[in-house]
């Protein structure tokens, strides 16, 4: 273990994001709303701190091992989530305590979207610009955006991106050099956010709000600038708006740049997990309407479908915008939405949840056991677009499926030993181990009313959800610390 280059790879960062907390101070001046003070304090520490890191340990050139590559990875999101409540914890508006914000700030960095502040129409706008960008930077994982500049400093970055980019099939790149790779995740990533930006200022929004929703959008991150999330606007254009955005950042990455490369759609047709990922919606979509159509929820089967296909996209991507207060419909919906966030969005994307790829190999293994009965000594591969599974990724994919079955069953338990009612607690690690941001019970409209010990839970939670189980957990295991 590299204790010194690992520091310094700290301090890098540190200092990186010391500068993303310039955005917020300058949107504090603008609208002179009283945030300066505790963002500048917040800016000031973070860069002292960074640079000392950094200063100390500026010589050391050692090459990263794929253990050093997982160390950093949680170290630095577990720094940035404790650093990012700063300014949270002494910004005079919001009044609360060191739980509350760090529990805000690691919903924003891991993109889930769970909130415990209420009265957001009323905080200052640089408060309100600041939780978005926390969202917005953790979409696709600031440590990628750091792969991106780190050679560039004399530091390899791959076993950076092996432990932080989410979903089985991470060896895949889109450059032959992995800061090449990061580089070309990072444009896709801002010109979508500057697509969907002009989209909701075109579709009615002020600049302020078009900015900060295409944020959490493109980062499927679900945090909102109002109290109302999306139905604060009551518009079906920005509605449309909201599910394209959400569902393009549902795709894998790596579709987005094969076809931007190609001037082509074929590359989302020819995907097994993209058609699947699409026909979820579908399916989702076309029951929610017809449920609430039946259960007369709304006047007509125009406003079913407005709102049934708001809400399924929504949370089957793990971005937990509103439109409407799904938990209070027929339970049927909301259990099924919730169910539909395990299986969260593609491989690659910026969303939650176990993710569909894993779940259609998981179908297909199913089905290959079912005619291992029927013909014993045939031997059977898992094909995807024809080519053979290797069954150490199979074996992968059962490893995980079953880790997170464990782990949620466990985190469930401890939250209901804490106090909580089964479903509160059963929608509470749903929302936070997926990503995803909205539960059910006590935690329907917001996790402000959850004791303290429940909070740091769900907060371990959702760095458990981001970083795909694995990633963290192998921390904990006594081989990751023999040398």
């Amino acid at each position: 273990m590299h204790t010194r280059i690992i520091l310094k790879i700290l301090g890098l960062l540190l200092m990186l994001f010391s500068i993303t907390l310039i955005p917020p101070i300058a949107v504090s001046l603008i609208y002179n709303d009283g945030g300066t003070y505790a963002f500048t304090s917040a800016f000031v520490w973070m860069l002292i701190v960074g640079t000392l890191l950094w200063f100390f340990t500026r010589h050391e050139t050692h090459d990263l091992k794929i253990r050093d590559g997982f160390l950093i990875v949680v170290m630095f999101w577990t720094v940035l989530g404790m650093v990012g409540a700063i300014p949270l914890y002494f910004a005079a508006a919001t009044d609360i305590s060191i739980t509350d914000a760090v529990f805000e700030s690691f919903s924003g960095l891991t993109t889930t979207g769970a909130t415990v502040l209420t009265g957001l129409d009323q905080l200052p706008r640089a408060l309100l610009w600041y939780r978005q960008q926390l969202q917005w930077l953790g979409g696709l994982g600031i440590i990628v955006l750091a792969v991106a500049i780190l050679p560039m400093l004399g530091i390899g970055g791959m076993q950076l991106y092996r432990a932080e980019m989410p979903g089985p099939m991470k060896d895949n790149k889109l450059a032959p050099r992995i800061s090449e790779t990061a580089k070309t995740l990072w444009l896709i990533y801002l010109w979508l956010t500057i697509a969907c930006a002009t989209a909701y200022w075109l579709g009615g929004m002020s600049w302020f709000d078009a900015i900060s929703h295409s944020f959490s959008t493109v980062a499927i991150g679900g945090f909102s600038t109002h109290d109302a999330s999306i139905g604060h606007f009551d518009s079906l254009a920005i509605e449309l708006i909201a599910m394209t955005f959400m569902v393009l950042a549902g795709f894998n990455f790596i579709l987005h740049f094969t076809a931007f490369r190609h001037l082509s759609v074929k590359p989302y047709f020819n995907d097994p997990e993209a058609k699947t990922y699409v026909a979820l919606l579908v399916v989702g979509i076309l029951v929610a309407t017809t449920y609430l159509t039946m259960h007369q929820v709304y006047p007509s089967w125009q406003e079913s479908l407005r709102y049934g296909a708001f809400q399924v996209i929504s949370i089957g991507t793990t971005t937990g915008y509103a439109n409407a207060d799904f938990a209070s419909w027929p339970a049927f919906l909301p259990m099924m939405l919730i169910m539909m966030s395990v299986v969260g969005a593609s491989a690659g994307s910026t969303g939650g949840g176990i993710k569909v790829i894993r779940f259609v190999l998981l179908f297909k293994q199913g089905s290959r056991e079912i005619k291992s009965l029927l013909h014993p000594n045939a031997l059977i591969p898992v094909k995807l677009n024809g080519k053979a599974i290797p069954e150490k990724v199979m074996m992968a994919v059962w490893g995980f499926f079953s880790l997170y079955i464990v782990i949620f069953v466990m985190l469930m338990l401890l939250l209901m030993a804490l106090g909580l009612d089964m479903v509160t607690a059963f929608s509470s690690v749903t929302a936070t181990l997926n990503n995803l941001g909205p539960g059910l019970g006590e935690a329907a409209a917001n996790f402000q009313s959850l004791s303290d010990p429940v909070k740091w839970v769900l907060t371990f939670s959702m760095v458990l959800g981001r970083l795909e189980i694995f990633t963290l957990l192998i921390l904990f295991t006594a081989a990751f610390w023999r040398k």
